[in-house]
């Protein structure tokens, strides 16, 4: 996909979140593009409820946000772990970053240039409380950045509870607790799964405006699809992740289809999750397990009519996506919209909502 023309200045990254910008401001305060074709509207995020109608549905995601990042060493070097995908085997999709001297991390030498994917086969990282983390394997043949790790010592959930922190990258301006990475519809990760960066379309919901939404008729589907790391500088095709719809979503997604309401996924992620659980006869079913659905132009979507989205780098794949829900007009005009009206960019941005 040709990115869109468009140059997001540095000064539009969200560096905080929005309750923590001025007094009185709570998470639905961020702004809201609304993108109907190529004609775009200006709102904030609290005049939702306003913009769907009754019998419409927002296909939410539930997982929750894992304090992913774990401080470890190679050797005497100090590195960043984060913790990306749980296996079936029990092992961990892992990356390995560098500190950058900031309270962030950088990707570490080799993998920028192109000479390995963070250390190899074998490498061994001492993590805090006597835990021992190895790698074994690249995550993918492409042999990018993540790769399986087995790790000793530690069960993997109770070494994050204690030792990690959220993913932060360099654009934020300082570490945040994880309630501020958590959305409302995020369920507790009682196995242990869970996101290794926040579904961030939701994160401007409330509960008062989830309460408002219902009380119009608006309804919600929840599925679950946990999200592995997305680097800021790497913008490849996204991994394999874990994914489940249930049966009583996939029945009510087809019910509001069948009806006259619109289906309006809240984030990427729910994308893939209900695009993963959809046959080539349109209907959805009850599907978990892992997903490697790539949404592009090309392939196009068989059950999603709206997006509820933030707003990505023109060089990110997530792009494509959007121009499968909204066309390559309609993301060309609101993306130039978005930088002349200066949105905010990023996991503490504003959003952008394309509906059809």
């Amino acid at each position: 996909m040709r990115a869109p023309a468009v140059r997001v200045p540095e000064e539009l990254s969200a560096r905080v979140p929005v309750e923590q910008r001025g007094p009185g401001l709570d998470r639905d305060g961020v702004r809201l593009l609304v993108s109907r074709g190529t004609e775009v509207s200006h709102h904030v995020f609290g005049e939702l409820p306003g913009l769907l109608r009754a019998g419409d549905l927002l296909v939410v995601n539930t997982s929750p946000t894992l304090a992913a990042a774990v401080d470890g060493r190679v050797g005497h070097a100090r590195v960043v772990v984060h913790f990306s995908t749980r296996g079936d085997d029990g092992r961990w999709a892992v990356e390995l970053r560098e500190p950058d001297g900031r309270g962030t991390t950088r990707a570490r030498a080799d993998v920028v240039e192109g000479r390995g994917c963070g250390g190899p086969a074998g490498t061994k990282v001492r993590l805090p409380g006597g835990a021992r983390l190895v790698l074994e394997e690249p995550l993918s043949a492409r042999g990018e950045r993540l790769w399986w790790a087995r790790v000793s010592g530690a069960e993997v959930p109770a070494l994050l509870r204690e030792h990690g922190r959220p993913i932060r990258y360099s654009y934020t301006e300082r570490d945040q607790p994880l309630s501020v990475y958590q959305t409302v519809f995020a369920l507790p990760p009682g196995d242990g799964a869970g996101s290794a960066e926040m579904p961030s379309a939701a994160r401007p919901f409330t509960a008062r405006l989830v309460a408002e939404l219902v009380s119009r008729g608006v309804q919600f589907a929840p599925v679950t699809l946990h999200t592995g790391v997305a680097s800021a500088e790497s913008h490849e095709p996204p991994y394999p992740e874990r994914f489940a719809v249930p049966e009583a979503s996939a029945r009510l997604i087809n019910a509001v289809r069948a009806g006259d309401g619109r289906v309006v996924a809240v984030g990427t992620t729910a994308v893939r999750a209900v695009e993963s659980a959809v046959g080539t006869d349109g209907v959805v079913r009850a599907r978990a397990g892992w997903t490697d659905l790539v949404v592009t132009p090309e392939r196009g979507v068989r059950v999603v009519e709206g997006l509820l989205t933030g707003l990505h780098e023109p060089e990110a794949s997530h792009l494509l996506m959007l121009e499968a829900v909204a066309g390559r007009a309609a993301i060309d005009r609101g993306y130039d919209a978005a930088v002349r009206g200066r949105y905010l960019w990023h996991e503490f941005g504003d959003v952008h909502l394309l509906l059809p």
